[in-house]
């Protein structure tokens, strides 16, 4: 019964990772206000509409004097490209849940700098 029980749950959990919805998971963490860290990435659901997030993260790197490189958006999701000095490519997600709640997902550099990206949604959640 035991290893049925495993199997089940290790089948579970490769099925998530094979279908790519690891945001399945960092939905879960990042429900309770806490920020993921999920494949080089920092995941974060914030209180916030989908155009606050989106003015909010712009503010932010403004305020930390990165310019914004690209900008994309589409119905229910918008990403918005910048760079550090050094090279390395900020990507920022916003996807919208719900009317009051948007997730942000943040990858600092090709391997994702966890300190980096912990810094810019610092400055992201000040301006909601």
């Amino acid at each position: 019964m035991v290893r049925k029980i495993t199997t089940a749950i290790l089948a579970f959990a490769l099925l998530i990772n094979i279908c790519g919805c690891v945001v399945v998971l960092a939905g879960a963490a990042a429900g309770a206000g806490t920020a993921a860290w999920l494949s080089g990435k920092l995941t974060q659901e914030v209180n916030a509409s989908f155009e606050k997030s989106i003015t909010a993260v712009k503010s932010a790197l403004k305020a930390l004097k990165l310019s914004i490189d690209k900008e994309t958006a589409e119905q229910n999701i918008a990403q918005i490209m910048s760079n550090y000095n050094d090279g390395r490519t900020i990507w920022i997600d916003i996807r919208h849940i719900s009317q009051k709640v948007t997730q942000i997902d943040i990858r600092v550099g090709a391997s994702g700098d966890k300190e980096a990206a912990r810094k810019i949604l610092q400055k992201i959640t000040s301006y909601l």
